[in-house]
Parts: C-alpha cells; sequence; structure tokens
C-alpha cells in the first residue's frame, strides 16, 4: 500500500509511520517543520525513518496548490491526517495558525482525497472536543457542544467536515480522538514532555487546578496499535472512536511516576486552572474494542518509565550537567527499526 502520513514528523505521525513500514508499507510522509516547537527535535525523528519506502515532502497542508500537487503526482490508497496545529493554550493567543492549519488544511486533505479518490481516510481528531461535558466516561454518541478552547472547536469541525464529505461523496472517513498521549519522542509543549524537563533540570512545576486534575493518559503504542487496526478496515462511510487508556490518572500520581523515573523529586508550584483546560477526561473506548478487539493497556509505570528512558538519552549531554541518573533505550529501538 502507499500511504500518505501527514504530520509525519510530529510525535504521532513519526511513529505511526515507522509501524506502517516496519508492517511493510510504503509512506509519503508530509510536515511543514514549524517552528510551534523546536523543529531539531522534528529532524530527529525524520533522520529514523531513513528507509528505501519512505519519501518525505516538505509541504505546508494549507497551502492548496502544493496539496492538489501531491494528490496529483502520488496514488494514495490510504491516507492518515495526522498534522495540526496543536495546543489548547497557544490557540489563544494565535488563533488564525488554527484556521488556517486545522480548518484550511483538512479540506486541502479531503479536496485531494475526493478527486483522488482515496479508499480511506483516518484523521486526528481529539478528547478536547468533549469540553464542558460532566458526564463520564466520554462516549462517542455523547453530544460535542460546549468546546471550551478554539483548538477543541477546530477539532469538532473536522468532524463534521469529514462527515459531511462522507455524506455527499460516499467516501470513507474515520476520526479519532485521541487521549493525552504521551511515550517517546513526544512533544515538549506537553506536560509530561515539560514535567520530565523541570525534574531533570531541578526546576519548577507548574502544577494547574492545585492538581485538582485527572487525565487520560494514553501510551503512544496504544495509540498506534488503533490506528494501525482501523487503518485496515475501511468503513462505508463516517465512523469516530476515542483511542484512550480509559483509566483516568489523577494528574499528582503521573508526576509521582515520573519523579521515581528520574530518582528525584519535583519542586512544585500550584496554580489555578487554565482558561481552555479540562478538569477530567476518561474514555469509553467500547466501540473501538469491538471493532478491533483492542483496547489499550499499557500500565502507566511502563510508559513513563519507557518515556524517561528515552528523554535522558535524547538529552544525555545537558542532563550530564545535571547529574540525572537514568540510561536509555532510544538507540535500541533505532538499531531494531533500521534492521526491519
Amino acid at each position: 500500500m502507499r500511504i500518505l502520513v501527514t504530520g509525519a514528523a510530529g510525535f504521532i505521525g513519526f511513529h505511526v509511520a515507522a509501524r506502517l513500514l516496519r508492517d511493510g508499507g510504503t509512506v509519503v510522509g508530509v510536515d511543514n517543520l514549524n517552528g510551534y516547537y523546536d523543529p531539531r527535535l522534528k529532524r530527529s525523528r525524520l533522520a529514523l525513518l531513513e528507509h528505501a519506502r519512505f519519501e518525505f515532502a516538505h509541504v505546508d497542508i494549507a497551502d492548496r496548490a502544493a496539496m492538489e500537487a501531491l494528490f496529483e503526482r502520488e496514488k494514495f490508497s490510504l491516507v492518515i491526517h495526522l498534522a495540526a496545529q496543536a495546543g489548547v493554550r497557544h490557540s489563544i493567543d494565535r488563533p488564525h495558525d488554527y484556521i488556517d492549519s486545522n480548518i484550511t488544511g483538512f479540506l486541502n486533505v479531503l479536496e485531494g482525497c475526493r478527486r483522488a479518490r482515496v479508499a480511506h481516510l483516518i484523521y486526528a481528531s481529539s478528547s478536547s472536543v468533549y469540553g464542558g461535558n460532566t458526564k463520564t466516561p466520554f462516549a462517542v454518541e455523547d453530544r460535542v457542544d460546549h468546546p471550551v478552547s478554539l483548538y477543541a472547536a477546530t477539532k469538532k469541525a473536522n468532524e463534521l467536515m469529514a462527515h459531511s464529505y462522507s455524506h455527499l461523496f460516499r467516501f470513507p472517513t474515520t476520526g479519532l480522538r485521541f487521549f493525552t498521549v504521551y511515550g517517546p519522542w513526544g512533544r515538549p509543549d506537553m506536560a509530561p514532555y515539560k514535567f520530565a524537563r523541570a525534574i531533570a533540570r531541578g526546576d519548577v512545576i507548574d502544577i494547574f487546578n492545585y492538581g485538582r486534575m485527572q487525565r487520560d493518559f494514553t501510551y503512544i503504542d496504544d495509540i498506534v496499535e488503533g490506528v494501525v487496526r482501523l487503518a485496515r478496515q475501511a468503513p462505508e462511510g463516517y465512523r469516530l472512536f476515542n483511542i484512550g487508556s480509559s483509566k483516568p490518572v489523577p494528574l499528582m500520581k503521573f508526576v509521582h511516576a515520573l519523579e521515581n523515573a528520574f530518582g528525584r523529586r519535583a519542586r512544585k508550584r500550584f496554580r489555578p486552572l487554565e482558561p481552555g483546560d479540562m478538569v477530567h477526561t476518561n474514555a469509553n473506548v467500547s466501540a473501538l474494542e469491538r471493532a478491533t478487539g483492542f483496547r489499550p493497556s499499557t500500565p502507566l509505570e511502563a510508559g513513563v518509565g519507557k518515556f524517561a528512558e528515552w528523554y535522558c538519552d535524547y538529552h544525555r549531554e545537558e542532563l550530564n550537567e545535571h547529574g540525572t541518573r537514568r540510561a536509555s533505550d532510544s538507540r535500541q529501538f533505532a538499531a531494531a527499526f533500521r534492521a526491519s
């Protein structure tokens, strides 16, 4: 299969592309390598994707002409759309970035798939669409009419856009609502990475809502497994799934797991809830399990341990200055992938 993965230099996109290559697929990866966070991390991910069956295209999905040319040049049997302008808090300060990437960019992907008659589009939504919902666990059948950030609103808009294309053009689309993804090669703007950096350096961690938060932390391998299994099933029309651990964890328990992994205590500063933040997330994954026979199962301590090992290896030179004790298996990950 020739597969397009947008956001291939991003956290989830990189892991999905690597898995598809290991499974024998041919992958075209698209990314604009923007500066939302350090592009060097994105280029490091891409370096691990060097493979005879991988091609990288430095393209912004919001560039209509470039996306039209890409779909005209390539013949994709599957599109996995993971590119987006991420970040809840960033959407408050830079709203136009979210309309350009998440709305215009998604439209360009939909149009490309429609015109090229792509057999199946899988796209990333987000648990943030549940917004102000109080019923838990969150189920895909629940109404999601109260987003509490512009980022969440754009993801809800993506679901509506996909539904309209599936209805009008009999076009198969699968939307995936991801729940707080963490693991090796993660995003520096997300809490797990921020916490790890602060603990390793001895800096202060900001704990919002005074620690009274719960998150459905989901390890990256479980996210990838769900994506790959659903990619094998082209639906007749439109469908949605949650992919989350379905085991919400108090924020302070996650912090303690990181402290144990790094072997040092965090310096904490407790602060009020930030605008756009959700207090509690919890995924109902029964639909995913019925469709694929799979549900995420990586224990928190195991996932956090692997993340901490990778973090210490990737930042080895910097952390030597701070005396952080862990070593990592990320070189083994790279060697195993290249040998496959």
